[in-house]
């Protein structure tokens, strides 16, 4: 069987779409399709902040009921 070139477009047609366009302009598809270094920071803030934030907040009661209903789901999935 012969193999597919190296040049065939992604099978999803968005994603297609944008690397045709990325080799028209003339940009690197690969370059574009990274996360912008500055936003990853700024949502990496609000989480650290977020989740120590929430911790407090919650009632030792509350933790556990929360915890409880987490495992409960697990467990449920694993018995099919």
């Amino acid at each position: 069987m012969r193999k597919r070139s190296s040049n065939t477009p992604p099978g999803d047609e968005n994603r297609a779409a944008f690397h045709a366009i990325a080799r028209l302009t003339g940009l690197s598809p690969n370059k574009l399709d990274g996360k912008n270094p500055a936003a990853v920071a700024l949502g990496s803030l609000g989480g650290k902040k977020g989740g120590p934030a929430r911790a407090r907040k919650l009632t030792a009661k509350r933790r556990t009921a929360i915890a409880k209903k987490a495992a409960k789901a697990r467990w449920q999935n694993k018995r099919g």
